[in-house]
């Protein structure tokens, strides 16, 4: 936003554009201090008696669509000059940049935005691409499969596999719909490859065209099910970048880019059938040729654009990486720094670390042998909003460690009494596995601890805990956290009810 002119100034604002009075413009010296923060160099104030010299630089500077320019004065009238268009020495270039850049790219939005616009455009060409071969080799298919026939036996199974397909794109919905928040990336990575395997398995119908109807089916059952993610999940990977509250304007450019890359997809692919037009063999083995390159262009394209997408959303999982740090180091991450620690993880193996933290509620079928888990709920008040034990873990046939760490939320628990359960957890798993190194010996199972220690144990990290969280809590917004709400999966969500005696 332009700051207002002062009474004083030369300038007067009329809608975005500056009016000039040139009777005080020759008449009066200029005294502002100039601000860096542009990253543009300091030049002195020009004085009345040098207008009729070289080209002077006045101390201001204008932002407008994405553009920064300086006003000079030559000694006969102003100049809006460019300073960010350095690259570009030729008029025409730097107006054919700025236009499209204009185009594409919002007004605000974050540092990480370009980068990842980058690999959008790799990802939607080759997919674009790919779809188009695909739907050639099923309209070969068809051709072959119903040519004794009628018309309406094709018609009839194009239909049928579309409205399967959109049958199980709302079951899949419909069951991982919390999946959508919790786990982005690794959702949305992974139906993306499910989508690249049903672009396969379409272009196999032509080799067996009495399946069609089957395989065809499979396969738009998967696109439908990666479109679901896709839609599910693209307001949250806006948002991201919406660092002005522009989510409208961010979503009109991303609809503007996905237009012109799926359209370049089409010219690629048009281009190759052009190219392998005069030999039917060639042309039949184009999309065998083509899947296993441009899948794989679109899987890298999709994969680094999602490392440049900083959620500033808090799951559980972003949540335990922001308490470690602030443990560890004293300060809270900012989203970058957590997205680089959190990745995709695809198969979920990260975070399976020693007494790993877990929300939820006890198994009825576990066996706590130690009773350590019952005398903490027999510990529990009315004042508690939370309740932290032990659960066991050894469900299969080797564990490096078969206990964990539950935590236990009330029902009507604010969003700090999670974070400081949280905390509590993190504090306390650091003590035990100070326990553990202490006895040296990683056999010893921690039930054994008697229940002064383990009582003990839990005082001790609920007081680090509250002598921590407030200035936690405080410290997320500044970091560009959205500290509001805590996005939970579905059985993270469980609460118990605490009933008095």
């Amino acid at each position: 936003m332009q700051a207002a002119p002062s009474r004083h100034s030369p300038w007067v604002y009329r809608y975005g554009q500056a009016r000039v009075h040139p009777r005080r413009i020759r008449t009066a010296s200029v005294h502002y201090g100039y601000d860096n923060r542009l990253g543009i160099e300091n030049i002195s104030s020009p004085q009345p008696n040098s207008f009729q010299s070289l080209p002077a630089a006045l101390p201001l500077v204008i932002r407008t669509k994405g553009t920064a320019l300086r006003y000079f004065w030559d000694g006969s009238r102003l100049q809006l000059v460019p300073l960010d268009v350095s690259s570009f020495d030729h008029p025409v270039a730097s107006s054919f940049f700025l236009a499209l850049r204009n185009i594409f790219v919002p007004l605000t939005v974050a540092d990480n935005y370009i980068p990842y616009l980058k690999w959008k455009c790799l990802h939607r060409v080759f997919s674009s691409a790919l779809q188009v071969l695909a739907t050639q080799a099923m309209f070969r298919a068809i051709g072959i499969g119903c040519s004794r026939s009628f018309a309406s036996a094709a018609a009839f199974n194009w239909v049928m596999k579309d409205g399967l397909g959109r049958l199980f794109r709302c079951i899949y919905t419909a069951t991982l719909a919390s999946a959508f928040d919790t786990n982005l990336k690794r959702v949305r990575f992974s139906t993306s490859i499910i989508f690249s395997l049903s672009i396969g398995l379409e272009m196999l119908t032509p080799a067996f065209p009495q399946y069609f109807l089957l395989i065809a089916s499979i396969a738009n059952t998967a696109k439908q099910i990666s479109l679901a993610c896709y839609l599910a999940t693209n307001s949250a990977v806006h948002q991201s970048f919406a660092i002005a509250d522009n989510l409208g304007e961010v979503s009109a450019k991303s609809q503007i880019q996905t237009v012109t890359f799926d359209n370049l997809g089409l010219l690629l692919a048009a281009l190759l059938n052009i190219l392998c037009k005069n030999n039917e063999r060639l042309q039949a083995g184009l999309p065998f040729v083509a899947f296993p390159i441009f899948s794989a262009l679109d899987l890298v394209g999709i994969y680094q654009g999602l490392k440049h997408v900083h959620l500033h959303t808090l799951t559980k999982g972003r949540l335990e990486i922001l308490i470690n740090t602030w443990i560890q180091l004293g300060q809270v991450p900012s989203p970058a720094e957590v997205s680089k620690v959190e990745g995709i993880d695809l198969f979920g193996i990260k975070g399976k670390e020693s007494w790993p933290v877990r929300i939820g509620v006890l198994d009825s079928t576990e066996d706590v042998s130690s009773m350590l888990s019952v005398l903490a709920m027999q510990s529990l008040s009315n004042e508690d909003f939370y309740l932290i034990c032990l659960e066991n873990l050894s469900t299969g046939f080797k564990r490096s460690c078969n206990l964990g760490i539950l935590l236990c939320v009330r029902e009507g628990a604010s969003t700090r009494d999670l974070i400081l359960g949280m905390m509590q957890a993190s504090y306390l798993r650091k003590k035990l596995l100070f326990y553990h190194h202490k006895m040296n010996n990683a056999k010893n199972h921690p039930s054994e601890m008697n229940k002064s220690e383990w009582f003990e144990y839990l005082r001790d990290s609920k007081q680090s805990a509250e002598a921590d969280v407030d200035l936690f809590i405080e410290q997320m917004p500044i970091l560009g956290w959205s500290a509001k709400n805590i996005l939970l999966s579905t059985g993270e969500r469980d609460r118990y009810i605490f009933v008095s005696h």
